[in-house]
């Protein structure tokens, strides 16, 4: 049974764990690289519903894994068979075993990123469709750095690339609009089978935030530098700032606020509710009359 006092640190270990892991993959090559791969899907995807479970409880958790994991396994294995919403693809065996044409593995990668997108656009919005928008380009604005790396790998490889985005060949634009529809599909169920819970961002997120913005700064770094791709450094630096980036100014401003000012859109809005419920008070009576 874990203590109290040590719940808090499991996330930054795990984080710790899985950055490791990634630092490690441009020093791989081969099989080894491709370990590592499916390793550090596994540690992210632990990392995720283990910081739901615990910021969250089960409910929480088993929506996320329902939604992300279940609906991203469908998907994958709809897209394989009929190539939508995709287009037509096949995976290689080097992600591990599969399941109906698609590796055990991938899906897991959906609820690895999901929950931190869902997180940061919380953090930034209020409950509705802004926010299911928001989460959605910035789990699928990830996209634009996996795909074109997974696939100079020879994880996967697309029966027909085109029309692809200029610098990004072997990856169709279709790829991209399929992610961002079950992107979306998967944020707007999140919320009404997880509960209330998952309304408001808060001081246990933090480790969730690192992960998003570290996702994003090393995947530019990476990419551009390491794996020799740098349109793909481009795009993806282009789509994913449209989360990451308020997201960085957000967290920069709350280091700087006193802990009266640190609202969230959810706080603000609980607030201004509470105050239309006041009682409206008449002038004061007249002390003379």
């Amino acid at each position: 049974m874990t203590r109290p006092g040590l719940r808090p640190l499991l996330p930054w270990v795990g984080l710790g764990a899985l950055v490791l892991a990634q630092i490690c993959y441009p020093l791989t090559a081969g099989a080894t690289r491709a370990g590592l791969t499916v390793a550090t899907v596994v540690l992210g995807y632990v990392l995720s519903v283990g910081h739901a479970l615990l910021t969250r409880g089960p409910r929480a958790a088993a929506a996320l894994v329902a939604v992300a994991t279940g609906g991203g396994f469908a998907i994958e294995a709809i897209g394989v068979a009929t190539g939508f919403p995709f287009g037509s693809y096949d995976y290689s065996g080097e992600l591990g075993p599969k399941l109906a044409g698609v590796p055990l593995v991938i899906p897991l990668a959906w609820t690895w990123m999901a929950w931190p997108a869902w997180l940061t656009a919380a953090r930034l919005v209020g409950p509705g469709v802004a926010r299911v928008a928001l989460a959605a380009v910035g789990l699928a604005a990830w996209d634009l750095f996996l795909d074109p790396q997974m696939v100079a790998e020879g994880y996967w490889v697309w029966r027909d690339a085109t029309p692809a985005l200029p610098g990004l060949p072997g990856v169709p634009v279709s790829n991209y609009l399929g992610w961002l529809l079950f992107a979306v599909l998967l944020m707007a169920a999140l919320r009404p089978l997880a509960g209330p819970a998952v309304d408001r961002a808060g001081p246990g997120d933090a480790p969730m935030f690192a992960l998003y913005l570290w996702t994003y700064a090393s995947s530019i770094l990476a990419h551009a530098v390491f794996l020799g791709l740098p349109a793909a450094a481009a795009w993806g630096a282009a789509g994913m700032a449209v989360a990451a980036v308020p997201l960085a100014l957000a967290l920069g401003r709350h280091r700087r606020q006193g802990p009266q000012d640190r609202q969230g859109p959810q706080d603000q809005q609980d607030q201004q509710s509470q105050q239309s419920r006041q009682p409206q008070q008449g002038p004061p009576a007249d002390a003379t009359a």
